[in-house]
């Protein structure tokens, strides 16, 4: 699986923005799909999934509410939706698939597939 993210840049605290993902796969539906971000300094951290199959999904406790994980089988794009940014959610953001357990999700090391990553910044 071949992924490009896009729609990172610098906002304010408190706006939106739209992160998608583009994935060169036959079957994307058939991919668990997560976000993870790296802030500066620090190590990747978990973000969203978008299980696949059941289209559930699951959130880190710090963007719960604020942030949302969908996804477009027919584009083969899965999207992260970030509303009232704040400051410590400066990082690089990176979009990630695999075909894992659901134990898995939360470590980056369970998924075979990465994008290049997109640059958020939100300034105070």
């Amino acid at each position: 699986v071949q992924l490009q993210a896009s729609g990172g840049g610098l906002v304010q605290a408190g706006d939106s923005l739209r992160l998608s993902c583009a994935a060169s796969v036959r079957s994307f539906s058939g991919v668990t799909m997560g976000w993870f971000r790296q802030p500066p300094g620090k190590e990747r951290e978990f973000v969203a999934c978008l299980w696949r199959g059941t289209g559930r999904t699951y959130y880190a406790d710090s963007v719960k509410g604020r942030f949302t994980i969908s996804r477009d089988n027919a584009k083969n794009t899965v999207y992260l939706q970030m509303n009232s940014l704040k400051p410590d959610d400066t990082a690089v953001y990176y979009c990630a698939g695999g075909n894992l357990i659901l134990s898995a999700m939360y470590s980056p090391d369970n998924y075979h597939s990465w994008g290049q990553g997109t640059l958020v910044t939100v300034s105070s």
